[in-house]
């Protein structure tokens, strides 16, 4: 039998300090005035609201205070929010993008 290197999936919490691997990488692109997550082999454009909460994943936000911050930053209820966040950092960190 061949040794079985399955990954065990990360599941986010609202103590996880989430924070990008360290091969992915934020990068203004001043040609299409927009910022890009580039990872190798693969460019994101994330939309303004995935750009504010990956600028927040520096390792020293939890995911409770990334929430607090979005929702204040966009004037909205913590409740209303959170579920999208979490939602959003569980995908990204499924996908080997972010570090929770």
């Amino acid at each position: 039998m061949m040794g079985s290197s399955s990954r065990q999936r990360a599941i986010l919490s609202e103590q996880s300090r989430p924070h990008l691997k360290r091969y992915v990488r934020l990068q203004f692109d001043p040609v299409r005035s927009a910022w890009a997550v580039l990872s190798p082999e693969r460019v994101f454009w994330p939309d303004e609201v995935s750009l504010d909460i990956l600028k927040l994943c520096d390792g020293r936000h939890t995911v409770f205070q990334i929430v607090d911050e979005l929702a204040g930053q966009y004037d909205a209820a913590r409740e209303d929010i959170a579920p999208d966040v979490e939602q959003f950092l569980q995908e990204w960190s499924d996908r080997f993008l972010v570090t929770l």
